[in-house]
This record gives structure tokens, C-alpha cells and sequence, in this order.
């Protein structure tokens, strides 16, 4: 993984590391809550009204807060494909679904006996479902945390959202048609001995999933404040229903107030996250708005400057040029022998750099002028280039291995200029060997990468990065003539088509240069049964 890779992911909750002031944070929040509970406990069974608007509005206020934290988790489980991101977004759903059952079994709420033909003991049950079955999903959160990602899908989304609904159903089926067979845990409005045990149940699997929290030596924003959620969930289920007496007691309000707290840490913080990302992202924005301009402007400014360098160098040299033809053809007799050579180097030398401003002016025109977009056969292309070398090259043994290629949306006179100088480098690289082989064809995908090969010298890998720099040569002029421009203007042929073009080599054995343009046609589309003949 990259370093850029590793800090977009950093920017996550779920990846993001704790900072000591968030630890900090979250250990104050955990004491205060600690605090606040051990001074409910004395008066937890004190008898308050009941306030009939008061379950319907923190049910609705839970489920709510639990659908959003799902949700925005499901996006983060999207984005990061971790397993354990997305057991938690189901867990989260899981409560959001069971707080519905719960209210809606609850008595007095929407008939005396409330709804789901719901008994006497259905809406407790429903509460200690509720409450057992979150830690569950934290402790599967916390022993999937970096054991591996999965494709996210819709299918698999569906599938486990599926599955959490099939659980919830059964447990609602559990607390209503299996009623009689559950042990009673309220009579008479009070709690009995049987919702102690079922409790310290709970308890003991909340503590199990706060110790696997906890074990751990570095936290995420996310685990730290799912330590939160934790203890605040513990607080509730320990007002509720043990140091309570019955229902719409100081304990029933106040345990209930920690379960809207712990469903909004997380909702909370995630919140924040995406707030605090859109900023960042709207900071990157602008930064690079000012950076696409300025090297809008410095990237015109260099084509300028060496369109005009080159452009001007021209006329000298074309003097240099002529004069020492004239010294050469009608006046050497006159030279001693030393005299030729210098005049010799000179044309030689001058005819070099002639070359070398024709290239730098072709380099700097490349990205002056707009695409001119036609659909080209690539076959009637490189069958045309192939002849231009042959004809060139008359003496030597060059066997092309040409397969039919596909079509391409492309400007056909810069794009001939790609097809001929990978060709030709196949063709001066491999002349040490008898037989020059060089293969021409593409690999299936979208969009197609084409491919030039040859059985020629090759390059050393380390300086891959050097490839396609202007004036970098990776073979000295002794060895192999030419300017160090050529693969720079493919280069960025390539790209102003929307393209990538890399190379794979072995010193001694010989080069692939790959190449893709915009998938502006699918592979395949366009190929042609018309095919050079191969030697």
C-alpha cells in the first residue's frame, strides 16, 4: 500500500488513530458516567410519574440514531471493505429493529397490552434480546478488527441486512409465540430473582466485549468511542433492571438516558468525521484548483519557451550546416586531413542537433493543438510502418509477428508517430541479434493494452523511472544513435489521449512496451480480419 493510499485511508473514523487528547476525552466521558451512575444507584427505586410521551419519544430518538449510525457506517464499510465495519453496521441495524419491537410491544403504548400479541413478559424479553444482542456484534466487530477485507456488493449488503431481519423476527417470535416457555422476569410490575441472572448474562458479555475493546494497543477514533458506547451500555442495563425496582422509577429514566447517550456517541463522531472530511475536501479543492492553474500557466509558458528555442536554433544550424558542406564538397582539396575531420565532425554534430531541435519542437507542439478524434485501423497503420522499415533496413533479418489489433478513437498523425517510434526502437535495439523477432499485438481488456516487443538488448528495471524523460538515455550514443526525446513525445502522446504506456524488460533478452488509450471504444470493437503478412 502506498504512503498516499495509507494516509487517504487514515482519514476514516474507523482507520483514524486515537489522539491522546481523544483519549483523554473518552476516558473523562467514561469517569463522569461512572460517577453519575454509582450516585443513581441509592435512589435508582425511587418512584417518579409516569410520562406517557416519554417511551415513544426515546424510542423514536434510538431508532433514528441507530438507522443514521448504520447507514453512515455501511458507507464507510463501502469505502474501506472491512469486514468488521460492516458486523458493526449490522449490529447498529440489529438495534435500530429491536428498539421498533420493543415499543411497540411495550403496554400502554399503543393498546393496554401493547401490539404484537405481546405478553406479559414480551416487552422485557425484547429489552434483554436488545441489549444482550449488541455486545455480540461489538465482540465479532472486535475479533474481525484487520483480519482482511471483502468486496463490498449490494447482493452482500441485502444478504447480511436480510439475516439481521430474520434474527430479529425469530426473537420476536421467540418473545411472544414462545412466551410461556420463557422464565418470568417481571410480576406484578416488579422485577424478580430470574431477571438478575439474565442480566449478569448481559453483563458478562458486555464486560467480554469492553475487555476485547480494550486489549488493544492502538485505538481508532472508533474503538475508542465504542468503549464509550460500552460502558454507558453497561450503566443502562445496570439502572434499568437491577438497581431499579420497577418501571418509571428514578433507574427506568435514568438507564434509559445512558442508552440514548451510548446510541449517540458513535452517530455523534461520525457526524463530525464526515463534516470535517467535506471541509478537507473542499480545502484539496481549491489547492488544486491553484495548482491546475498555475501549472496551466507554467506548462504554457515552457511549450512557448521551447518552441521558441528551438525554432530559433534552427536557422544557425542550417548555416553551420550548409557552410561546412561547402568546406567539404568544393574545398577539401585545399584541407589537410585534420582540417576534414573537424569539418566532418562538424556536419555530423550540427546534423545531431538539427535532429535534436526537431524533436523538441515536435515535444512542445504535442500539447498546443486539441484531438482531432477519428476511428483508426491500427492494422493498415503498422502494415505501413512495417514496409517504411523494411525499406530501411534492407540487409537485415526482421521478423514481425503482427496480430489483427483493434480499432481506436484517436488523432491519427500523432498517433502513427507512437506506433513508429516503439517499432523502430524494437527494430534499432534488436540489431546485434541474427534475427531481429519483434511482436505487435494487444491483450483483451477495457480499454486494450497494446503491446510492442522485441528480442533486442534490453535495459536494466532500476531505471525504469528514467524512460521516458527528455534527453535520459539508458544506452550511450556509441551504442545506439538518437536524441533521448523520442519515448518523451510517446509519453505524452499517450497521455493527451487519456492513456498509460509502461515497459517490461530483461537486460540480454529484449523489451515490452505496453500502451492503453481512453477506453473510448470497448476491446475488440472495430478489430479487422485484415492482417500483414508476417515473415
Amino acid at each position: 500500500m502506498t504512503q498516499r493510499q495509507t494516509e487517504n485511508i487514515s482519514l476514516f473514523l474507523p482507520t483514524m488513530p486515537a489522539s491522546a487528547s481523544e483519549r483523554k476525552l473518552a476516558i473523562s466521558l467514561i469517569a463522569m458516567s461512572a460517577i453519575f451512575f454509582v450516585a443513581c444507584i441509592p435512589f435508582a427505586k425511587t418512584p417518579l410519574a409516569k410520562i406517557d410521551a416519554f417511551i415513544p419519544i426515546y424510542a423514536s430518538a434510538l431508532c433514528i440514531n441507530d438507522a443514521i449510525t448504520s447507514l453512515l457506517l455501511f458507507g464507510q464499510f463501502f469505502i474501506l471493505r472491512s469486514k468488521e465495519i460492516l458486523i458493526l453496521a449490522l449490529g447498529y441495524t440489529f438495534t435500530a429493529l429491536m428498539t421498533v419491537t420493543h415499543a411497540l410491544s411495550f403496554p400502554g403504548l399503543f393498546s393496554p397490552t401493547g401490539l404484537l400479541s405481546a405478553g406479559s413478559q414480551t416487552t422485557v424479553w425484547f429489552y434483554m434480546f436488545w441489549h444482550g444482542g449488541f455486545p455480540l456484534f461489538v465482540i465479532a466487530y472486535a475479533l474481525l478488527k484487520k483480519r482482511g477485507t471483502v468486496t463490498p456488493s449490494g447482493s452482500l449488503v441485502a444478504f447480511s441486512l436480510g439475516g439481521v431481519f430474520t434474527l430479529v423476527c425469530a426473537l420476536a417470535y421467540l418473545g411472544t409465540a414462545g412466551h410461556d416457555y420463557l422464565p418470568v422476569l417481571l410480576a406484578e410490575g416488579k422485577y424478580t430473582p430470574s431477571l438478575v441472572s439474565t442480566v449478569l448474562c448481559i453483563w458478562g458479555v458486555s464486560l467480554t466485549a469492553l475487555v476485547l475493546l480494550w486489549r488493544r494497543r492502538s485505538y481508532s477514533v472508533l474503538d475508542l468511542w465504542l468503549l464509550v458506547v460500552v460502558c454507558a451500555w453497561i450503566f443502562d442495563v445496570g439502572l434499568s433492571t437491577i438497581f431499579n425496582a420497577k418501571r418509571f422509577d428514578l433507574g427506568f429514566y435514568a438507564g434509559r438516558l445512558y442508552g440514548l447517550l451510548a446510541a449517540s456517541f458513535v452517530l455523534g463522531m461520525l457526524l463530525l468525521e464526515n463534516t470535517k472530511l467535506y471541509a478537507k475536501l473542499v480545502g484539496m479543492h481549491e489547492q488544486q484548483r491553484h495548482k491546475t492553474t498555475e501549472l496551466e500557466i507554467l506548462n504554457r509558458d515552457l511549450e512557448s519557451f521551447g518552441y521558441t528555442v528551438s525554432h530559433d536554433l534552427r536557422s544557425p544550424l542550417r548555416v553551420v550546416s550548409q557552410f561546412a558542406k561547402i568546406l567539404e564538397e568544393e574545398h577539401s582539396h585545399v584541407l589537410n586531413e585534420e582540417a576534414r575531420l573537424f569539418v566532418s565532425l562538424i556536419r555530423k554534430n550540427s546534423s545531431k542537433m538539427s535532429s535534436l531541435v526537431e524533436d523538441l519542437l515536435a515535444f512542445s507542439k504535442i500539447g498546443q493543438q486539441p484531438l482531432q478524434r477519428e476511428v483508426i485501423n491500427f492494422d493498415l497503420l503498422i502494415d505501413d510502418i512495417i514496409q517504411d522499415l523494411r525499406l530501411a533496413n534492407p540487409q537485415r533479418d526482421i521478423q514481425f509477428d503482427v496480430a489483427s489489433l483493434p480499432s481506436a478513437l484517436a488523432e491519427e498523425k500523432i498517433i502513427r508517430q507512437v506506433w513508429w517510434n516503439l517499432i523502430e526502437n524494437a527494430v534499432k535495439y534488436s540489431r546485434t541479434r541474427e534475427a531481429s523477432i519483434i511482436t505487435i499485438g494487444y491483450k483483451a481488456s477495457t480499454p486494450p493494452v497494446y503491446f510492442v516487443k522485441d528480442n533486442g538488448v534490453g535495459f536494466d528495471m532500476a531505471y525504469a523511472h528514467k524512460l521516458f524523460g527528455v534527453f535520459q538515455r539508458l544506452h550511450s550514443s556509441q551504442e545506439f544513435e538518437g536524441t533521448g526525446v523520442g519515448l518523451a513525445i510517446v509519453e505524452r502522446i499517450i497521455t493527451k489521449h487519456g492513456g498509460n504506456i509502461w515497459a517490461e524488460s530483461i537486460r540480454g533478452t529484449g523489451t515490452t512496451f505496453y500502451f492503453t488509450l481512453a477506453p473510448d471504444l470497448p476491446a475488440g470493437m472495430g478489430t479487422s480480419v485484415y492482417s500483414p503478412a508476417k515473415n
